[in-house]
């Protein structure tokens, strides 16, 4: 059986033994992928029709939220000609085990920013595998969009005891609202720092938990100079 027809049979049993309609997994696809439009009826209608086929990142998306194993077979074949499927885009989140959707896998990766400029570019960052893998379920508890969560490995000793070089954090790049007390990443004049945030005498400032204040002393965070990439919601460490 030729791989476009083995897609398409699969996409079609497992809509149908989810109880969905074409509609209904569109909506629940455009929530898991983190799109705006979403895939439509008529993009499912087509793909069980052969008349296009979707990504490896699409067919394990569908694994996902209508709970049926997509077949090796399937993965292997789109593997063959799509190496890049599984990663399209910096800030996709991809489940490293079709069978297993318990855990999703957060890319880590190296912010590319330029000073003054809202939004960053990103590369892979190939450390401890290239992903931290988190429970569905927690960041489902915690009403996080996986599509929104990328990994950064810390550098320097400014957020010590809390964090330390080569820690690993998680950011939520859709929260850059500044919460006095929580931590953040930050374009910092170009530069990408994880500061604590406080707010003094009307202003917001970026602090370091270390407390060598007179080393790592705190820093005003105002205008293009200061912008706020996403919230720190997770922290993985060697230390115990």
């Amino acid at each position: 059986m030729e791989l476009k027809t083995m897609i398409a049979n699969w996409i079609k049993e497992a809509r149908q033994e989810a109880g969905l309609s074409g509609e209904a997994l569109g909506t629940k696809l455009a929530f898991e992928l983190g799109t705006a439009r979403g895939h439509t009826k008529a993009n499912i209608s087509h793909w069980e029709t052969e008349k296009h086929s979707p990504s490896l990142q699409q067919l394990l998306a569908i694994a996902r939220v209508t709970g049926k194993s997509l077949p090796a077979a399937i993965i292997d074949g789109l593997r063959g000609t799509d190496p890049a499927a599984l990663f399209p885009g910096a800030m996709r989140v991809v489940v490293s085990d079709a069978i297993d959707a318990t855990f999703v896998q957060v890319p880590m990766v190296k912010l590319r920013l330029s000073a003054g400029v809202t939004g960053f570019q990103t590369e892979p960052e190939y450390h401890d595998g290239g992903t931290v893998g988190m429970r569905r379920d927690w960041i489902e508890r915690k009403r996080l969009n996986p599509a929104k969560l990328i990994a950064i490995v810390v550098k320097g000793e400014s957020m010590e005891p809390t964090l330390y070089e080569d820690d690993i954090v998680v950011i939520n790049t859709a929260d850059r609202k500044p919460a006095v007390g929580e931590v953040f990443a930050v374009n910092f004049n170009g530069e990408p720092v994880v500061k604590r945030m406080q707010k003094d005498g009307g202003r917001w400032w970026l602090a370091s938990d270390n407390p060598d204040q007179r080393t790592y002393y705190r820093r005003a965070c105002e205008g293009d100079s200061c912008l706020i990439i996403g919230r720190v919601v997770r922290k993985e460490s060697d230390r115990i």
